[in-house]
């Protein structure tokens, strides 16, 4: 047999397809949050290019993936070797690599955008379509910041598969897979926000926990002290629990807002 051949057979083993179908998995669990970010970044372009924006950002960061995957592999110990580091005692305290950096810088776009979206919603001119202009992008930019969101994102998902797996071939299988579930699921999350238009609330307001979450994560890899105290990574259950939470209030609040408007229309009816 050739070698070829052997290092296909050795690449099919039922370890590593276990592991493609485990990377796959946490490859769409950790997806979650950037789903959402697409579809509200792609909701600034024109109606007719939003899906043609979603598939090219996404397709585009699938590739930029692969590569910095290879670029993580090659140099995983740059990226967590310390870079500066800031040291005043007792007000702000850090020693920050390339990763913390990354993943800091993400987190307050994020945070910043939520934040943006949700004043540009409550505002009174966002009822009658104006007021909107400086809210939009043009395709090229909200592709960018697709493909930059989706590397930002993409850092965590790499590493958890660096510590499962050291075959490169079933990690590039997964980001492709992954990738190709994100385009399909894309469109549908940002359909479903189109035709629930309630959602968007909620939605924006995980997309802030989201980049809350990050934030506390860059701080933690940075080693952050404020005012002497340091700044802990939100953990996963604690993400995920914020979520449930919210969910459960959104459905409540629609439910008791049913409720209040058939009370005032059997009491309409009545008078």
């Amino acid at each position: 047999m050739s070698q070829r051949g052997i290092d296909m057979a050795e690449l099919f083993t039922l370890e590593n397809v276990f592991t493609l179908a485990m990377l796959v998995f946490l490859q769409a669990v950790l997806g979650f949050d950037n789903l959402l970010y697409i579809s509200i970044e792609s909701k600034r372009v024109p109606e007719k290019d939003q899906q043609r924006v979603r598939r090219i950002g996404i397709g585009v960061a699938i590739l930029l993936r692969i590569v910095l995957l290879f670029v993580v592999i090659q140099a995983i110990a740059m990226f967590q070797q310390p870079w500066f580091g800031i040291h005043l005692e007792g007000i702000v305290e850090g020693d920050f690599n390339v990763h913390a950096l990354i993943v800091l810088a993400g987190g307050g776009f994020i945070v910043h955008t939520a934040i943006k979206e949700i004043h540009h919603m409550l505002a009174i001119d966002h009822l009658d379509g104006h007021g909107g202009d400086g809210n939009t992008r043009s395709v090229g930019s909200a592709i960018a910041m697709i493909i930059l969101m989706n590397l930002v994102f993409s850092f965590d998902s790499i590493l958890s598969a660096l510590a499962l797996t050291e075959v490169f071939a079933v990690m590039a299988a997964a980001i492709i897979i992954s990738g190709v579930m994100m385009i399909v699921l894309a469109d549908r999350v940002a359909d479903f926000l189109k035709k629930n238009r309630m959602y968007e609330v909620l939605g924006l307001f995980i997309l802030l926990i989201v980049g809350v979450m990050l934030l506390s994560e860059g701080g933690h890899l940075a080693h952050i002290h404020l005012g002497g105290y340091p700044i802990e990574a939100m953990s996963k259950t604690t993400f995920y629990f914020s979520i449930g939470v919210l969910v459960l209030v959104d459905i409540a609040q629609a439910r008791y807002q049913k409720k209040l408007d058939h009370e005032r229309a059997a009491s309409q009816a009545a008078h």
